[in-house]
């Protein structure tokens, strides 16, 4: 499954780049840690993959097949790996395990006017794969693309933004409606596309990029076939040095068991995926090669209830249904006691330092209470009938449960979800799909419950904005990014207006307590367990990655964009 956690990094968030009224990400801030410092051009020498070259073997999709998709501007789980960080870059990379912006196509940003002005000063002498230069003119051409087409705006940032300008070739000024600090997430991780190659397609949003340019360390399609695709070095990579390796190699997996069965025979490098019993399944094959590392950090495991239907609808529902649950089975039988099941603020470790204890301590939904439970149940009119399933006004408690076929730990959790529920007199079932179809059905809300995973940001601002911004919500069958379960708390909607212009810690502490109280009374999703941020590889061919010892970023292929740097350090053994 996706992502992971780091108990260790959480408590010492500092109050962030939020106070950034006036602070700024200089070039050197941050880069030059040991590794985070971006050099300067590359020579234009670099050599595409050849035949037996070394070509980092990586598995992060898992799909049967592939279809050959590389449009940056859509979702992730619509296009192939790296295109939202490899192929294409960001102006900055959000370095969970440090805390700390990484500057990238940008070299410094600057807040001034209140914070409704947010300036960044573009990297020089960077290039387009095909040669041409990078410039903010192609900065300003993304987000005007955003604007001309909604669908395209997966973080809303056309909902706090009133203008972007390239000022000369090297300055990119964001005018913003309204102060918005947390905004400097969703503008710097935003793909840059070249204008030179987009301002001539004729529907971005269909637009399937089969050959990219861009300024990524791997542009250069060399093969792409059904069941593996291969990418080489960008031939004008910016990174002196960079990429070390020739490129990447993909090869199709359709699930978690074909994918131990490859690591475990040597034939991936790098992956991330859950892998049962690892230290017997993978690392004693080869303990000086086999490697693993599943900090905390990678958001929650989460169950969705599409709120636009019955019974879903219903907070006292949601709760239910969630007390059903047995969390302690889950861990256990499902994700191998990797992880811990999750409280009701939703929050994984990496938001430790924002925690709101009163928060945890109101979330008694969270625990298993088939007493309570069935009460929850009665109350909302859901009576149990003949047959032993509960129903209201003829309507029986039947549903599916979504999740995709091969995620071996999910699949299992589901099992054990549909197990419980029909001690309520709740009739789950399970339902997979590949996960292009999961994911489509996920994105338009065309589900009745549905597991998924919960984004990773710099502060839970970011978190609960995803799950019960109102602004967010969108009706079903329209592609919502975030909001999948379609929820939307009004009265949250102030608070969230509150963090956007707050600098002061102790204030952003107290708007966020809040934020997590009404998230745990109105239950708008169910958090399983905090998701281990999954990573593996093998050092017998390359090296570069990171690990407990050695923690430059995280380790898994599964979160962009901080992926990028760990693909720009990986060097042939």
């Amino acid at each position: 499954m996706k992502t992971g956690l780091m108990p260790r990094r959480a408590f010492f968030l500092s109050a962030l780049m939020l106070s950034g009224a006036a602070a700024g990400c200089s070039s050197k801030e941050g880069a030059e840690a040991a590794r985070g410092a971006p050099e300067g051009p590359a020579a234009s020498a670099a050599q595409p993959a050849a035949k037996g070259a070394a070509m980092v073997t990586i598995s992060r999709e898992q799909q049967a097949s592939w279809v050959r998709n590389f449009n940056p501007l859509l979702a992730e789980g619509s296009v192939r790996f790296p295109t939202l960080a490899g192929i294409y870059e960001p102006m900055l990379i959000y370095n969970t395990m440090k805390n700390e912006y990484t500057p990238w196509l940008a070299t410094s940003y600057t807040w001034s006017d209140g914070s409704k002005r947010l300036t960044f000063t573009i990297r020089p002498d960077v290039r387009w794969s095909d040669g041409q230069p990078f410039s903010a003119k192609d900065v300003a051409f993304t987000f005007d693309l955003l604007k001309k087409h909604a669908e395209l705006d997966l973080s809303g940032v056309w909902r706090f933004l009133d203008a972007v300008a390239a000022k000369d070739g090297a300055t990119v000024e964001f005018t913003l409606k309204r102060p918005y600090v947390p905004g400097l997430s969703y503008i710097g991780h935003q793909p840059i596309v070249p204008e030179h190659r987009w301002k001539d397609v004729a529907d971005p949003v269909t637009y399937t990029n089969e050959n990219p340019v861009a300024t990524g360390p791997f542009t250069e399609v060399k093969v792409f076939q059904n069941q593996v695709y291969e990418l080489g070095r960008n031939p004008n990579y910016w990174q002196k040095g960079k990429p070390a390796v020739d490129g990447l190699r993909f090869p199709a997996y359709p699930g978690n068991d074909q994918i131990s069965l490859a690591l475990t025979n040597g034939e991936i490098d790098w992956a991330g995926a859950f892998v049962p019993d690892i230290e017997k399944v993978f690392v004693a094959k080869d303990p000086a090669n086999h490697h693993y590392w599943f900090p905390l950090v990678g958001g929650t495991a989460t169950l969705y209830p599409n709120t636009t239907k019955k019974p879903f609808d219903d907070a006292r529902v949601r709760k239910a249904i969630s007390m059903g649950i047995d969390r302690q089975q889950i861990v256990k039988i499902a994700a191998n006691n990797y992880t811990q099941g999750s409280d009701a603020t939703g929050l994984d470790d990496s938001h430790d330092r924002w925690r709101n204890e009163e928060a945890v301590a109101a979330g008694d939904w969270v625990k298993l209470d088939l007493t309570r439970a069935n009460q929850l149940l009665d109350e909302a009119g859901y009576a149990k009938g003949a047959d032993g399933i509960r129903a209201k006004d003829g309507k029986p408690m039947r549903f599916e449960i979504n999740v995709v076929t091969g995620w071996s730990d999910w699949v299992r959790a589901v099992q054990i979800i549909a197990q419980n529920l029909k001690q309520l007199g709740i009739d789950a079932s399970l339902k997979t799909y590949d996960f292009s179809a999961f994911f489509e059905a996920l994105q338009k809300g065309t589900f009745d419950m549905s597991m998924g995973w919960t984004n990773v940001e710099p502060t839970p601002y970011n978190f609960y904005r995803d799950l019960m911004s109102a602004e967010l919500v969108k009706p079903v069958g329209e592609i919502s990014a975030r909001n999948w379960h379609r929820f939307g708390a009004k009265e949250a909607d102030p608070l969230f207006r509150e963090f956007e212009s707050a600098t002061d810690a102790a204030e952003q502490k107290r708007i966020l307590d809040a934020l997590q109280m009404i998230f745990v009374q109105a239950a708008p999703v169910i958090p399983l367990f905090k998701n281990p941020s999954w990573g593996e590889y093998n050092t017998k061919r390359f090296t570069g990655f990171p690990s407990r010892e050695d923690p430059y970023a995280k380790l898994t292929p599964n979160n962009p964009p901080e992926y990028l740097l760990v693909l720009t350090e990986l060097r042939p053994r």
